[in-house]
């Protein structure tokens, strides 16, 4: 680890964050203690950077306070809520009293608001200020700010938001011009307890570098930076793709091939063995329908073709719905326009299957005998139990994300293998019913 540092000198912060990410914990502690103050915080504050809570805690208290002073409020107070209770102890009272009540203010707000992700480290500016004087004042605090491209104009003492206004605006305004005249007078705004995925989509929306965000009396606290945007969207598509491979949250707050095996088997079970006794209900649904498999064992052979389609029908709506929803694209009131939609679709996509199965088995059986003399009337069970799978499938899947929505838990969970498990049951009684119905006095 010797020279150490002339070794990194020449790195890009992104590509040492990579590096101290394939690090072992100790391994990367020791060598972010060998890197210079200002690097270690440039190092700290680049989004690809991993475990930084962990790292810390690994530091003499002290080094990990200089890091943590070094940072903008908010990744100060994500990476202090992430330490441990005794580490935070030894290190936070070794940040700067002004620090500490920062601190204090933004670990009032929970988590995954716009309070928790907000920094307070913004320009403020006066409104009797021209555009000279607000560049002049720019300059003399733009080293204390994480930002200056977004500044707020607001009423001196009572914190009130007059307008907003950019520092290209300033820049290509005159100097003499009052602020008043060149700020956007009603901006977009985010309320301290919004989600942090609104603020994302609203940021993305408006094509914002900054959002303010306003207590409930309607003054600036803070504002969200479209950094903290990205490092929100990773956070929120993480837990969205595990929970849609029925992973719980959290499996990968490593890189993969640093998750322990104990972890890596205890964050899949659960849900495994959920869905595994879910699909035992596939079993009881076959042996419902036992006679009538055991007169037409030609039935069977079509079973993996029917719960295929169906499960895979349920988790491409539930797919397209969770996204919209995630965008914003719809919500919980579009239920009913997107139940129609998903009606037509099933209904298209359900003849195209069914209309596939029907032909295979109508041209497999000129020149087989493997379905017998009633192979038109397997072949009619099988198109129409399809239509009726693939629409059921296409609308499960389609409205479990409404309904989970509703219940206040997160849409993503009802994703492929939850759909998939419901819909194999309900698939196997639809074919089944068909099959007793056509096949009545022939096969059955």
């Amino acid at each position: 680890m010797v020279g150490i540092s002339q070794v990194v000198a020449d790195l890009a912060p992104a590509d040492l964050a990579l590096l101290i990410n394939d690090l072992t914990l100790v391994e990367a502690a020791t060598v972010v203690s060998m890197l210079p103050a200002p690097r270690a915080i440039e190092l700290f504050d680049d989004p690809i950077m991993r475990r930084r809570a962990a790292i810390l805690e690994k530091l003499e208290p002290q080094r990990a306070a200089e890091i943590l002073s070094g940072l903008s409020a908010d990744e100060r107070t994500d990476v202090i809520q992430k330490m441990g209770h005794h580490p935070r102890h030894l290190v936070v009272p070794r940040i700067t009293v002004e620090e500490r009540k920062e601190l204090e203010g933004l670990l009032q707000y929970p988590a995954h608001t716009a309070g928790g992700i907000m920094t307070t480290e913004f320009v403020q500016l006066d409104p009797k200020m021209s555009v000279a004087d607000a560049l002049k004042h720019i300059r003399s605090v733009a080293r204390e700010k994480e930002s200056i491209y977004a500044c707020y104009v607001m009423t001196p003492g009572t914190g009130q938001l007059l307008g907003a206004i950019s520092l290209r605006d300033l820049v290509m305004a005159e100097l003499d011009t009052p602020i008043t005249e060149v700020m956007r007078k009603k901006p977009i705004t985010v309320n301290v307890l919004d989600h942090q995925e609104d603020v994302a989509r609203k940021i993305s929306k408006y094509n914002l570098l900054a959002v303010p965000v306003l207590e409930k009396d309607g003054n600036v606290v803070g504002f969200v930076t479209v950094d903290d945007v990205v490092d929100v969207l990773i956070e929120e598509g993480t837990e969205d793709i595990l929970r849609m491979a029925a992973v719980e949250p959290g499996a990968l707050d490593k890189p993969y091939m640093q998750v322990s095996l104990p972890v890596m088997i205890r964050k899949r079970a659960g849900w495994l063995v959920i869905l595994f006794l879910g699909e035992m209900l596939t079993a009881t649904a076959m042996g419902f329908f036992e006679k009538e498999i055991a007169k037409a064992v030609v039935l069977a052979l079509f079973v993996p073709l029917i719960i295929s389609s169906g499960g895979n029908s349920g988790s491409q709506a539930s797919t397209l719905v969770i996204r919209a929803l995630a965008l914003g694209e719809v919500t919980l009131r579009d239920w009913w326009r997107v139940m129609r939609r998903e009606v037509l679709s099933g209904l298209g996509l359900g003849v195209i299957l069914g209309s596939i199965g029907f032909l295979r088995i109508t041209v497999w059986s000129a020149f087989s005998n493997i379905y017998g003399i009633h192979w038109l009337l397997v072949a009619l069970t099988v198109g129409l139990a399809l239509i009726g799978i693939v629409l059921w499938g296409t609308l499960a899947g389609s409205m479990l994300p409404f309904a989970l929505r509703r219940l206040g838990f997160d849409p993503a969970t009802s994703s492929a293998p939850f759909v998939a498990t419901l819909v194999d049951v309900t698939g196997l009684v639809i074919y089944f019913s068909v099959a007793v119905l056509l096949l009545r006095g022939t096969l059955l």
